[in-house]
C-alpha cells in the first residue's frame, strides 16, 4: 500500500536555538539534538534532566487525589487485623499492581488474598459475577480494588451494603459521577491537583507504596527493588513513556536486567531475554508471556509466578507461561487467518467489520491491531459464542474516533465502551449484518481518502556519514522508546545498492548502501516479501546497538523503501 512519507515541519526561532545549544553541549548532530527540541523540551536544562531521569525527581505522592485517605483506611486494616482482599484485572499492568502491593502489606505484616476475575466467566473488574465470586470466596473487610473499580458504581455500592469498604487505585476514565467509597486514587479525576493522568496502575500502586513508606517507614523495605514489576507493567500498558513514567520504566528496566525475584528470572530466560532489556523486551516478550493465561483464562499462575520465591516452581510457571503463550498464538493464527479470509470480500471498504462463531475473546485485540496496522482502516473484530452473543474489540487510525462511531450505531449494539483508538462492544448475532454496514457507513462519511492514506512520519533527516558510535551514544539516552517518546524513524535519500541484497533466514534481507562516498550495511525485516523499487532509494529506518563476539556496531533497520523523490 503507498504511503505519505511526512517528514516534520522546520524548527520554530526558539526550537531553532535550543537545537544549536544541544548540539553543541552533547557534541551530537543537529539532527538529534533537533529530536530534542521538538519533543518539549523547553531549555538545555531540561533536556538534561530529559536525558538522565533520576528517582529523587519523583514527586510527593499526595499529591494523588483522596491517597491520605487511601493510606490510613489500609493501616487500619493493617493494624485491626482485617481481612484485607486485592481486587486487579486480567491483563499486565493488573497482575504487576497486585504483585507489588500484595509484597508491600505482607511487609507490614498484613496477610492479603489477591484475587483476579476470569475473562471468559466473569469479564473485566469489579463485574457483579466477579464482585459475587470474591466476597463468597475471602468476606472481605477492606476491598482494595486495582486497574478497575473507576466505573463500577453499582458494584461498590453492593459491596458496601455488604459491610466492606473499598478503596479504588485505577487510572481509567472517569464518568461523570464517581463511586462512593473510601477512597478513589484516580489522576483523571476532575479534583486532581497535579497532571499524573500519564501513569497506568502500576505506576499509581508504586506511588500508592511511597505514600505508605512515607507514613510509616519500614527500614528493611526497599521500594526499589519493586520497580522491575512497575516497568512490566507500565510497558505492557503502552501508557506514554513522558514525565515519571520515564524514570519508572528506565531504573525499572535497569533493576530488572539483575532482578531479585526468581519468577521474572525465569520468565527471562523462557523468552530468552538478556540483560540489556528495552521496552520491546518487555511488550514483545515478557508482556506476551505474562498475558496468555489471562487471555485464554485465568491470570493467576502469572500473578502466583511474581510472587513466588521458589526457583524451582518459578521455573515450571514459567514454562507453563511460555506454552500458554504458544497456544495463544496459535489460536491468534488461526482466528487472523478466518479473518483475512473475510476481508476478501471487502478490499476497498473505509473500515473493517470481520466475525464468527467460536472466535476466542482473548485473541480479537490482538487480531484488530494487526489487521488495523496492516490494512491502514478502523477495524472490528468480534466473536460470537453459542448463544449468540459477540464479544469485539477495536482498533483505530488517526482521526476516527471507535466510541463516537460507536455511538452512533448504538441502538444495534447490548453495550459498547472505549476510547478513539481501541473499543470493545457486545451485540447479537442477528445485529451483525446490520451493525457492520451501519459502521461502514459511517467510516465513509468521516473519513477522507487522504486519511485511508498510510503516512510514514519521519523524525529528521540523516547522512549516512553521520551514523556512528558517538550519534549511536546519544541516540540511546533518548531512552526508554514507546507511546509518547517514540523511536526516532530516519530519512536517507538517494542510497544506491552497492551489492546484491543477501537473502538471510529466506524471509530477511541485508542491504550494503552507500550515499557519497560513504556505505553502511543495513537489515530489512521481512523484506524478501516487499519487491525492491527502481534504486537510488530514499529508506526510513530506525538504529539499533549491535553486538557480535564483543563488537558493538549500529545497525540499520529499513522500515520503509521507495525510488528515490
Amino acid at each position: 500500500m503507498n504511503a505519505r512519507w511526512i517528514l516534520p515541519p522546520p524548527l520554530g526561532p526558539q526550537e531553532a536555538t535550543l537545537a544549536t545549544a544541544l548540539a553543541a553541549e552533547l557534541g551530537c548532530p543537529p539532527s538529534l539534538a533537533g529530536i530534542l527540541a521538538r519533543r518539549g523540551m523547553a531549555d538545555p536544562s531540561q533536556a538534561a534532566d530529559f536525558l538522565s531521569p533520576k528517582l529523587k525527581r519523583l514527586s510527593d505522592p499526595f499529591l494523588l487525589p483522596q491517597m491520605r485517605a487511601a493510606v490510613e483506611r489500609t493501616l487500619a486494616a493493617i493494624d485491626a487485623g482485617e481481612r484485607i482482599v486485592l481486587y486487579g484485572d486480567y491483563d499486565v499492568d493488573g497482575v504487576t499492581s497486585l504483585a507489588l502491593l500484595v509484597r508491600m502489606l505482607r511487609a507490614y505484616g498484613a496477610t492479603p488474598e489477591a484475587f483476579l476475575p476470569s475473562r471468559i466467566d466473569e469479564g473485566y473488574g469489579l463485574s457483579p459475577e466477579g464482585v459475587a465470586r470474591c466476597v463468597e470466596t475471602f468476606a472481605p473487610q477492606l476491598l482494595i480494588a486495582v486497574d478497575c473499580g473507576t466505573a463500577s458504581a453499582a458494584e461498590i455500592a453492593t459491596l458496601t451494603s455488604q459491610g466492606v469498604d473499598v478503596v479504588v487505585i485505577d487510572h481509567h476514565e472517569c464518568p461523570a459521577a464517581l463511586p462512593c467509597c473510601t477512597a478513589l486514587v484516580n489522576p483523571k479525576r476532575s479534583d486532581a491537583a497535579a497532571d499524573f493522568s500519564y501513569l497506568c496502575s502500576a505506576g499509581l500502586v508504586f506511588k500508592f507504596c511511597h505514600a505508605l513508606l512515607k507514613t510509616r517507614p519500614l527500614p528493611d523495605f526497599d521500594l526499589r527493588e519493586h520497580l522491575d514489576l512497575v516497568a512490566l507493567g507500565t510497558v505492557a500498558d503502552i501508557v506514554p513513556l513522558t514525565g515519571e513514567n520515564r524514570v519508572l520504566v528506565q531504573k525499572g528496566l535497569e533493576t530488572m536486567a539483575h532482578t531479585r525475584w526468581v519468577g521474572i528470572r525465569a520468565l527471562m530466560e523462557v523468552a530468552s531475554v538478556g540483560a540489556s532489556l528495552t521496552p520491546g523486551d518487555v511488550g514483545f516478550k515478557l508482556g506476551p508471556r505474562l498475558n496468555a493465561s489471562g487471555r485464554l483464562g485465568t491470570a493467576q499462575e502469572s500473578l502466583a509466578l511474581l510472587l513466588t520465591d521458589d526457583p524451582a516452581r518459578a521455573r515450571a510457571l514459567a514454562r507453563d507461561l511460555d506454552r500458554h503463550n504458544r497456544e495463544r498464538q496459535n489460536v491468534e493464527k488461526t482466528t487472523a487467518a478466518q479473518a483475512e479470509a473475510q476481508i476478501a470480500f471487502h478490499p476497498a471498504e473505509a473500515a473493517i467489520v470481520v466475525g464468527a462463531p467460536g472466535w476466542h475473546p482473548g485473541v480479537l485485540g490482538i487480531v484488530a491491531a494487526r489487521i488495523c496496522r496492516q490494512y491502514h482502516r478502523p477495524t472490528l473484530v468480534i466473536g460470537f459464542d453459542e448463544s449468540g452473543l459477540g464479544k469485539g474489540s477495536g482498533r483505530s487510525i488517526t482521526g476516527f474516533s471507535l466510541v463516537e462511531a460507536l455511538g452512533q450505531c448504538a441502538p444495534l449494539l447490548e453495550k459498547f465502551g472505549g476510547h478513539e483508538m481501541a473499543a470493545g462492544m457486545a451485540l447479537r448475532q442477528e445485529q451483525f449484518e446490520a451493525f457492520r454496514e451501519a459502521f461502514k457507513a459511517c467510516a465513509r462519511a468521516l473519513l477522507t481518502d487522504e486519511a485511508l492514506l498510510p503516512r510514514v512520519a519521519l523524525d529528521g533527516e540523516v547522512l549516512l556519514r553521520e551514523i556512528s558510535l558517538d550519534f549511536l551514544a546519544v541516540h540511546e539516552r533518548l531512552q526508554p522508546f514507546g507511546m509518547g517518546n517514540a523511536q526516532p524513524l530516519w530519512l536517507a535519500r538517494g542510497l544506491r545498492p552497492l551489492s546484491e541484497p543477501v537473502i538471510l533466514k529466506e524471509k530477511h534481507l541485508r542491504l550494503t548502501l552507500g550515499q557519497d562516498g560513504a556505505r553502511h550495511e543495513a537489515i530489512f525485516f521481512n523484506g524478501v516479501a516487499t519487491p525492491l523499487p527502481r534504486p537510488p532509494w530514499d529508506i526510513a529506518f530506525r538504529i539499533e546497538r549491535n553486538e557480535w563476539r564483543g563488537r558493538v556496531s549500529v545497525q540499520i533497520q529499513v522500515q520503509r523503501i521507495r525510488t528515490a523523490e
